[in-house]
């Protein structure tokens, strides 16, 4: 019998709408969290739970309610989270399951927040849009159209738009007057699906961009439904703004982030907000992740803007936290958070930052817990160990990167399901663990020493150093010792979609607004 304590659908539900911290978090894998889960649940699971929860979940007495669909999962998450320091653990009553007989609206995929957004928005602003075929003739006939992809650069690279150049969500504003300097040259936006397109043409419209703006409807999809071609590898990218297109964007996106309601700060706000024990504040820096590495404020995580208007609940995953964003030219942020202060955020830009502010250089890092003790080997060691047959390998990478490339002969495995995990796998004298880094892996060495009595040892500096060394590598689906559930396969990436499963993603894209209203726990408005 478990001693957590529980909290029900109705307690949750009333944090919601009382605009309380709410911190629910499902501990499953990415695809089963993908086929049902409430709207503003948090999928941190139980496999990378240590790796993820001090950044995501930063204040450990934040009220934390955790779930599972009957796995036994979410019992042995509230243990880690309490060694963790964390004060203020739960489980929810009945699970998912009990979430659902109480009533709970349940969406499927992931990024529901925003996508249900940008369905709202859509609905109530009727932000044009035009047909793949449409767009194909504007392009064929060579009108006076540009196409800018809103996605990441590395989707972009995936599949394009013929003649699409990249301009993630964030820089729209930013950048369209160098791309598209005629007002009459129309700015088309698009995405894979509709979320980014929906929200960066309305980004442009609200910031009062000349140009006549529409989105590609349906995106990457509907393209390819329609039967057109899509360019691969392409590598066009936004150029440098004018310092006279930055002022001109940075008033136009200030006007926009004060019709949203978001809150202005000062770094000295910003330092009593960080030693406030209240309350969760989150600061996020909104450029791009080459700005932030040259230079970024002390403390911010890089969440480049349209990206963080996606993926929200990926980083600020305590609903009612206080957001913070941060810029070097007044659009981004503002434009940023116009939106999350739409989708119900409290969120606040700083201003009057000076360039000498961004002193920290380099990548985000995670912060994680002091990393546990494990027996370092090399990765020669391994593949001598390998010659004599008495040594297993597990890798706890993602399973994409597992089936890309991996040490011949190891067993791919989910740390959440170790002792199914190891059943299928052969016994040996010793294992050797390994991930892309070994960070995961180390946390599993003392779980598989518990579980077979065997020595157990840590590929130092994990698959990368094996790669390193020009090893031998495998590839595909070779010994797959838990199921391939830790992502789940969005419809809209990759070019190889079956038909069905992309329209069917339109279809349920379009079912959202009437969820929301069913669900009505959203907080959402649009300006």
């Amino acid at each position: 019998m478990s001693t957590v304590p529980t909290r029900s659908f109705a307690q949750i539900r009333q944090a919601l709408l009382a605009r309380e911290e709410v911190a629910l978090v499902d501990v499953r894998e990415e695809a089963p969290y993908a086929q049902g889960h409430p709207l503003f649940a948090a999928n941190i699971s139980l496999s990378k739970l240590e790796l993820e929860v001090y950044s995501r979940i930063p204040h450990r007495d934040t009220q934390v309610t955790l779930y599972d669909n009957g796995e036994g999962l979410a019992e042995r998450a509230a243990e880690r989270l309490v060694a963790l320091g964390y004060t203020r653990v739960s489980l929810l009553e009945g699970g998912l399951e009990g979430w659902r007989q109480a009533g709970g609206e349940l969406f499927i995929d992931v990024n529901v927040p925003s996508k249900a957004f940008g369905e709202l928005v859509e609905n109530q602003r009727h932000t044009p849009s035009l047909a793949a075929e449409e767009v194909q003739a504007l392009l064929d006939s060579q009108a006076d159209v540009v196409v800018l992809d809103a996605r990441r650069f590395d989707e972009y690279q995936t599949m394009s738009i013929p003649t699409g150049i990249s301009v993630p969500g964030a820089e729209l504003v930013l950048r369209a007057r160098e791309l598209a300097p005629d007002p009459a040259t129309r700015i088309i936006v698009n995405c894979a699906g509709r979320t980014r397109s929906i929200i960066g043409t309305q980004s442009l419209i609200n910031a009062g961009v000349a140009n006549p703006v529409s989105a590609l409807r349906n995106g990457t999809i509907g393209w390819t439904l329609a039967g057109q071609t899509l360019a691969h590898g392409q590598a066009r990218r936004f150029a440098p703004t004018s310092e006279e297109h930055r002022r001109s964007a940075a008033r136009q996106a200030r006007g926009v982030a004060d019709k949203a309601k978001v809150g202005r700060a000062t770094l000295d706000d910003l330092q009593r907000w960080q030693q406030d024990g209240t309350r969760t504040t989150y600061l996020f820096d909104v450029r791009t992740p080459e700005e932030f590495a040259a230079g970024h404020l002390p403390g911010a995580r890089s969440t480049p803007g349209g990206q963080l208007v996606q993926e929200t609940d990926h980083v600020a995953s305590v609903r009612g936290a206080r957001l913070v964003l941060v810029d070097d030219d007044g659009v981004r942020a503002n434009m940023s958070a116009s939106w999350l202060a739409q989708l119900g955020w409290e969120v606040f830009v700083l201003d009057e930052l000076q360039e000498a502010h961004f002193s920290a250089q380099g990548a985000w890092i995670a912060p994680v817990p002091a990393p546990p003790q494990a027996e370092l080997i090399s990765a020669q060691t391994l593949a001598d160990w390998l010659e004599h047959g008495d040594t297993v390998v597990l890798d706890f990478t993602a399973s994409a990167n597992y089936v890309k490339r991996h040490i011949p002969g190891a067993w791919w495995v989910l740390r959440a399901q170790l002792p199914e995990a190891l059943a299928k796998v052969p016994t040996a004298q010793r294992y050797v663990l390994t991930c892309g880094s070994s960070q995961l892996a180390r946390l599993a060495v003392a779980e598989v020493e518990a579980l077979t009595g065997r020595q157990v040892f840590l590929l130092q500096d994990g698959t990368a150093a094996w790669i390193a060394a020009q090893l031998p590598l495998e590839e595909g689906e070779i010994h797959l010792a838990s199921p391939r559930i830790d992502r789940y396969r969005r419809p809209y990436e990759g070019t190889d979609n079956p038909r069905e499963a992309m329209q069917a993603y339109l279809d349920w894209e379009f079912g959202l607004v009437e969820q929301l209203a069913r669900d009505a726990t959203h907080g959402f408005y649009v300006i």
